[in-house]
């Protein structure tokens, strides 16, 4: 007897092998099992979002103000990635200092990671790529407003995990525009990647704080 084993996701139906190769598809699970990926809790091992983070100015309040209402007012509508990117995450990068040298950034950037064994190959493109030469900054994903946060993780997860130095740790940035996460993925023996506490628009000193996390990477950086 033959079972039928595909998924449905957004709509289009996908085979286990397709979610297996595709990224926007991957689990968390499955980047354990194929990549030994763990998640720690060790307090000390993610402290860039929380420590010496820069304070703003009363005009960067004011912009980062200008950004909340823009995002409620469109917000009422459905809003499409391209609209997040140009609503939320240009003003956030912009005002980090990440349009600045020394670095540079891409979209769309393909990308393919395997496992240990050479078996299991990984493809997909990342949405926009943040970076000082020899040195990955930040992964940013953007979803549909209406989607949850968390199906943005393993695909940011699975994009780290093709850092091409492995002795330097990945920041990361995932957002579907309301709500905002950091992480933190090393590679060195086992590949390790613990995560921020959620930040949301919907609190203005959240959105402070998530401005002040990014001017923190730069800082770490360019130092």
């Amino acid at each position: 007897m033959l079972v039928d084993r595909s998924y449905r996701y957004d709509n289009m139906e996908i085979s286990p092998l397709e979610m297996n190769m595709v990224a926007e598809y991957i689990t968390v699970r499955q980047l354990r099992d194929q990549f030994n990926l763990q998640r720690t809790e060790d307090e000390q091992f993610f402290r860039e979002w929380q420590d010496d983070l820069p304070e703003l100015t009363d005009l960067e309040k004011q912009l980062l103000d200008e950004v909340n209402s823009d995002y409620r007012y469109l917000s009422e509508s459905i809003m499409l990635e391209v609209i997040v990117k140009m609503v939320v995450l240009s003003p956030l990068l912009r005002l980090a200092g990440f349009y600045r040298p020394p670095f540079d950034i891409t979209a769309e950037k393909e990308i393919n990671i395997s496992s240990f064994d050479e078996e299991t190959i990984i493809k997909g493109r990342i949405d926009i790529l943040i970076f000082q030469p020899s040195f990955w900054v930040t992964v940013i994903e953007t979803k549909r407003t209406q989607y949850s946060l968390e199906a943005g993780i393993p695909q940011a997860l699975a994009y780290m995990l093709s850092n091409p130095q492995p002795d330097k740790p990945v920041l990361g940035f995932v957002t579907n525009g309301g709500e905002y996460r950091f992480l933190k993925l090393t590679k060195e023996i086992t590949p390790k990647y613990a995560q921020s506490d959620l930040f949301s628009i919907d609190s203005r000193n959240d959105l402070y704080t998530v401005l002040r996390v990014l001017k923190r990477m730069v800082q770490l950086v360019s130092q």
